[in-house]
């Protein structure tokens, strides 16, 4: 690829909001067209960057370029134009700009920048070159950027590691300041392995180590990264390496993640009898920290792609843009008693309408929460199990429509079922029931949910578990009903 400025600037068409009934409000979505994994996550001068998958020419998968969105709260966010189109070869093969991370060179390690520049920004992502019906190679390759991401240039000695494989890629990068020096985590997909390579200059690249082959290996391993995460009520801390996999029920994805330690050389995981996984729903995806946080900020934030490929290209183009993300969510370990396992906390605005309410046996739920904020709102349920099997919580309620959120006491399983949530047609591996184990807590359980339009995340016991779930209900004046059984 040629050193190539990039001033691409595209028409947007931004809808009347009032018409757009499944577009979330809290949750970011692009003004129109094609979303996937979210890319580039980094904090800068008092901005959140989140860059993204994205078709700039239409609302399914295609012609992978970089969006770009920034944030100043990680809640309400601006989008901006194009970061990183797709490049046309001189020899008529095209280079798609798939996943990746970006990092501040702060020291300038790369050249790129000018001599005690500190806030130049380095894209690392995964060249994938192709020609029609046709995939030729997937290496790393580098942009960088000294205006704070709104303009970028490709490197002109791109790509900067190439190891001749079709599939090899999503590039996740760390400074290590002990050994001074860049860290990449990224994977070979089809063998299950993460290698983790080491650089001066995030130009020369050098093979460390490798991890893998265990854990879920039912689908192909992508979206790899390393982090640091603190272990609550302690001075420790952990490294968690995180990857896109399979999902508990087969054929369909979710992100699973090892505990263990790093040296700088060879990631080592705890002993883990099953699978970890970060979210028991369907559509919780490719998620990556944010790098270059503040220094006050000792907990790692992530955010997800809210979609799933077993139908990902079929989901309602709600006005025409299909896809979005999780809200941001900050991550830390606990010890559950069989290892450390991670939990997750949302990072969501105190102005979202809540409800906050106790049930026991003396209170039935019947509420039209929905009704007054038409599907926008977050409940915080803090639930008495004492005389109870267990409940039902029917949410988005519409007649016969409606998300059934349900607990079962004998079998300590919550159950997530959208059969019934309204639009489920339109792709036959949609419709969907997911299950997990959760154990209560002095006979409670505590459920805080997000429900904003068309995307709900659950999160159980202070994000011990968390389940992310599309839904396309069809009213947005709804109730919701709740029952012990």
């Amino acid at each position: 690829m040629k050193n190539l400025l990039i001033s691409l600037v595209l028409a947007m068409t931004f809808t009347n909001s009032a018409a757009q009934s499944l577009r979330p409000n809290y949750h970011y979505t692009p003004p129109n067209n094609w979303v996937n994994d979210p890319n580039g996550l980094v904090f800068l001068d008092g901005e959140y960057h989140l860059f993204y998958q994205y078709n700039p020419f239409g609302d399914k998968w295609g012609h992978m370029s970089w969006g770009h969105a920034v944030s100043k709260d990680l809640q309400k966010w601006e989008t901006l134009p194009l970061a990183l189109p797709e490049i046309q070869n001189l020899d008529g093969s095209t280079t798609m700009i798939f996943s990746g991370c970006v990092v501040v060179d702060s020291f300038n390690t790369s050249g790129f920048f000018a001599k005690g520049f500190k806030k130049g920004l380095v894209a690392i992502f995964t060249s994938h070159v192709s020609k029609p019906g046709q995939d030729l190679a997937q290496h790393q390759s580098l942009a960088y950027s000294s205006d704070k991401g709104r303009t970028w240039k490709y490197f002109d000695k791109n790509p900067v590691l190439d190891i001749g494989l079709t599939n090899f890629r999503d590039p996740n990068v760390i400074w290590f300041p002990s050994e001074n020096k860049w860290i990449m985590s990224v994977v070979k997909p089809l063998e299950y392995i993460v290698q983790f390579y080491s650089s001066k200059d995030l130009k020369k690249w050098t093979f460390m180590s490798e991890f893998g082959k265990q854990g879920d290996t039912t689908k192909i391993w992508e979206c790899p990264s390393l982090v640091r995460v603190p272990v609550e009520n302690t001075n420790l801390s952990k490294w968690v390496l995180m990857l896109s996999s399979g999902h508990r029920q087969a054929g369909y994805l979710a992100m699973q993640y090892f505990v263990g330690d790093f040296d700088g050389k060879n990631f080592k995981s705890q002993k883990q009898n099953d699978v970890y996984y970060l979210d028991e729903g369907k559509d919780f995806y490719a998620a990556i920290p944010f790098y270059n946080l503040p220094k006050t900020q000792k907990n790692p934030i992530i955010i997800g792609w809210t979609n799933d490929w077993e139908y990902a290209n079929d989901i309602p183009a709600n006005d025409g843009y299909r896809g979005g993300f999780s809200v941001a969510r900050k991550l830390a370990l606990y010890n559950s008693g069989s290892g450390f396992k991670l939990k997750q906390q949302p990072i969501i605005n105190s102005k979202i309408k809540t409800e906050t309410l106790t049930l026991s046996k003396k209170y039935v739920l019947n509420s039209k929460f929905g009704e007054k904020t038409q599907n926008s709102y977050r409940l915080n349920l803090e639930i008495d199990l004492n005389t109870s099997q267990g409940f039902d919580l029917k949410m988005l309620k519409y007649d016969n429509q409606y998300l059934l959120l349900s607990y079962d006491i004998s079998s300590n399983l919550l159950t997530l079922d959208r059969t019934k949530s309204g639009k489920v047609d339109f792709n036959k591996r949609f419709s969907s029931i997911e299950s997990v184990k959760v154990s209560p807590k002095n006979n409670k359980l505590y459920l805080d949910i997000l429900v904003d339009k068309s995307v709900v995340e659950v999160y159980v016991n202070s994000g011990e578990k968390v389940l992310t779930e599309l839904v396309f209900p069809e009213k947005l004046e709804t109730s919701e009903v709740f029952n012990f059984k």
